[in-house]
């Protein structure tokens, strides 16, 4: 656990918070006496079932069999490239 005086936490407030982000637990001490504790807050549970979509059946539901000949690729990058 990390101490920090009132006196850092009014002229360097962001590194005591950065120091909480980074998942630190920091004692604010006045005259050598803990008077607070500052913690990061609790990261909510995730969810296990979560459905994430399917991208390849879409991709297959829109454009279905098509299939873009890879000369023909190369051709449309090559033309999105400009003049050179």
């Amino acid at each position: 656990m990390k101490t920090a005086t009132i006196r850092l936490i009014h002229h360097d407030f962001g590194s005591v918070l950065n120091w909480v982000d980074e998942g630190e637990q920091v004692a604010v001490t006045r005259r050598g006496k803990i008077v607070a504790l500052l913690t990061a807050p609790p990261m909510p549970a995730r969810s296990r079932n979560r459905k994430r979509p399917d991208f390849a059946a879409r991709l297959k539901l829109r454009d279905g069999a098509r299939v873009i000949p890879a000369a023909v690729m190369a051709d449309i990058l090559d033309y999105d490239k400009g003049p050179h």
